[in-house]
């Protein structure tokens, strides 16, 4: 039986990363509200430092580590963001840090990774197992792993996010959230279950990378080839063993998105909310806005996952 933690970490992770940590803002936008016939509100984590959700979990886990664990150093992998995370988290406390990257990750997340004083590690994502290449550097280096979702410290740090929005805008009907590996949809959960116990929540993947959709219908964790989606921070293979229990416990369904409808967002985000927005981070407004007839008069919770998005692709998906 796995020991699964619980709101009371997500709180204690809150006090953990006050202070480094930004308390992003929440944004509406009139158009938006006229929409839906709706209150949306969005949970701007793309203006989270290093520009995602991830350095919640990331800070949280590291500044838990012993004397010896922070002498020996971090090894974690990641197609961008976790690695700046952990990456800039480590500079902050004083920790080597190591960082696994795809051969194809986006030019500004591993110039990110790398101007934090993370050494990255390229490998192909289609060809290799980035998960044994970071348990392999841990063996041989004395490095303690630290994955991007599947860790109750990273999950608990991410759910801090879905607490600061509650905390500021109270109770909600709906909360739409993106999925890849479910570290921020199972941290989400637990504070939603604690904070807002009727809301209905809502895991958000790209639509050719559904494996946590297949899993929760399923109720046991797909395995899937690494999906081909613009939505590089969602292109993970598998829910884990952690995120996966909370998650088919608290979510009330898993939605897809199409690349399509993520450019349709990323467009309207930029031009009228004025938020550069990656793909990845457009999930949840994408499937909020194909259930906009059912959220009629409804109070609603985006969560803007990141906004790490290399600028010459971010242009050219607008101009698509």
């Amino acid at each position: 039986m796995i020991n699964l933690p619980s709101y009371d970490d997500v709180a204690t992770a809150a006090e953990r990363i006050k202070g480094y940590a930004h308390k992003t803002p929440v944004v509406t936008s009139r158009t938006v509200d006229e929409e839906f016939g709706a209150q949306v509100f969005f949970k701007c984590e793309n203006l989270q430092r290093m520009g995602a959700f991830k350095f919640r979990g990331a800070f949280n886990a590291l500044s838990k580590f012993s004397p010896e664990q922070r002498k020996a150093g971090v090894v974690a992998f990641s197609s961008g963001n976790h690695a700046q995370a952990i990456a800039l988290s480590a500079k902050l406390l004083g920790i080597p840090a190591m960082i696994v990257m795809p051969h194809d990750a986006p030019a500004a997340k591993v110039a990110a990774t790398q101007g934090y004083g993370g050494s990255v590690v390229i490998y192909d994502r289609y060809k290799e197992d980035r998960e044994q290449i970071g348990r392999d550097l841990a063996e041989a280096h004395g490095l303690t792993l630290i994955p991007p979702y599947d860790h109750p410290d990273v999950l608990c740090g991410q759910g801090t996010a879905a607490k600061e929005l509650f905390d500021e805008v109270g109770p909600l009907d709906a909360l739409f959230v993106p999925l890849g590996g479910g570290g921020l949809l199972s941290g989400c959960a637990l504070a939603t279950r604690a904070l807002s116990s009727n809301c209905g929540l809502y895991g958000v993947e790209p639509e050719a990378g559904n494996d946590g959709q297949r899993s929760f219908h399923a109720g046991s964790i797909v395995h899937i080839d690494t999906p081909k989606t613009i939505a590089d921070g969602a292109q993970t293979q598998h829910l884990g063993k952690l995120t996966f229990p909370i998650i088919l416990r608290d979510v009330n369904d898993i939605l897809t998105a199409s690349d399509a409808e993520l450019i349709d967002c990323m467009k309207f985000l930029a031009s009228r909310m004025k938020l550069v927005v990656e793909p990845t981070g457009c999930l949840g407004f994408a499937a909020a806005r194909q259930m906009k007839a059912e959220l009629k008069g409804k109070r609603i919770g985006v969560l803007v996952s990141g906004g790490n998005v290399d600028m010459a692709r971010f242009a050219s998906l607008l101009v698509r």
